[in-house]
């Protein structure tokens, strides 16, 4: 009977200590604001010295997180329509149509994306509120779609520079217009990376801080940013109702992004793809 030995280098186990390490101190910095979430008081001790939910029932009734919750979604699933029905077009013209200064509409399409949100956040909700977009849905919506769109552009150029030329020309040679070749021929193919990138915008926009809360008004933030409006709101606010409402936010990301993922996968899509027999 022969016997194997396995053997790491060095190398392989400096990097597995620092993942090991890494989680460890994520865990405990989740962990902390779980634990103290329930808790009644803790101080000095492993653990607090009582449970409670009563923190849960203060934050959703002080902030208004029924609310919150649903414009949260409203923003998260407007900018993944507006993003990809502005985004997809604009990506195929990239990837197909050879025009002068090309180079240089690529380089603004990575502009939003390089950038902190912050440089370009402050100007662009000053033109908002200059013309009366900003402080409700609609500003916080557009401000949003400044780095959604190029991220869908980025995202969608390659599977479009991957699918044959040839499969369109066949099409408008069997007398199919552009919108029928789009719509017919090429969505499909296209749709694992569309549902990719909507997937990656959905999450994006509910954890974008910046520029939400620069143009939001009071009946237009989003989650995060009514988390940080209730850490730094007037007068004294216990700990563990901040702690609770983070909670709650860390739910609604992990809920939609499990969502997301349960009901459309893109890597089971693409295996589809491939699987299906040709007619």
């Amino acid at each position: 009977m022969n016997t194997r030995r396995v053997s790491a280098s060095p190398m392989a186990w400096l990097v597995w200590g620092a993942v090991a390490l890494f989680l460890v101190w994520l865990l405990g910095v989740v962990g902390s604001v779980l634990v103290n979430s329930f808790g009644e008081r803790w101080f000095d001790t492993w653990l607090p010295a009582g449970w409670t939910t009563q923190w849960y029932r203060q934050a959703w009734t002080s902030f208004g997180l029924f609310d919150v919750i649903v414009t949260t979604l409203e923003v998260a699933l407007a900018v993944v329509v507006l993003s990809v029905v502005a985004g997809v077009p604009a990506a195929y013209v990239l990837a197909r149509r050879p025009f002068p200064g090309k180079q240089v509409l690529w380089f603004l399409f990575l502009l939003p994306i390089m950038m902190p949100p912050i440089t370009y956040g402050i100007p662009l909700a000053t033109v908002l509120y200059k013309v009366g977009l900003a402080g409700n849905l609609s500003g916080v919506i557009l401000a949003n779609l400044v780095p959604c769109v190029p991220f869908v552009v980025l995202t969608m150029t390659p599977f479009i520079e991957q699918i044959d030329p040839a499969i369109e020309n066949a099409a408008r040679m069997s007398g199919a217009g552009t919108f029928s070749v789009f719509t017919r021929i090429l969505a499909p193919l296209l749709l694992p990376g569309i549902l990719a990138s909507s997937i990656l915008v959905l999450v994006r926009t509910v954890g974008m801080f910046e520029l939400t809360f620069l143009t939001a008004g009071p009946t237009s933030s989003t989650l995060v940013v009514a988390l940080f409006n209730s850490m730094n709101a007037a007068g004294i606010r216990a700990q563990q109702s901040v702690d609770a409402m983070a909670v709650i936010y860390m739910l609604v990301m992990l809920v939609l992004l499990v969502t997301a993922l349960r009901f459309v996968n893109p890597t089971q899509l693409v295996s589809q793809v491939k699987e299906e027999p040709p007619e």
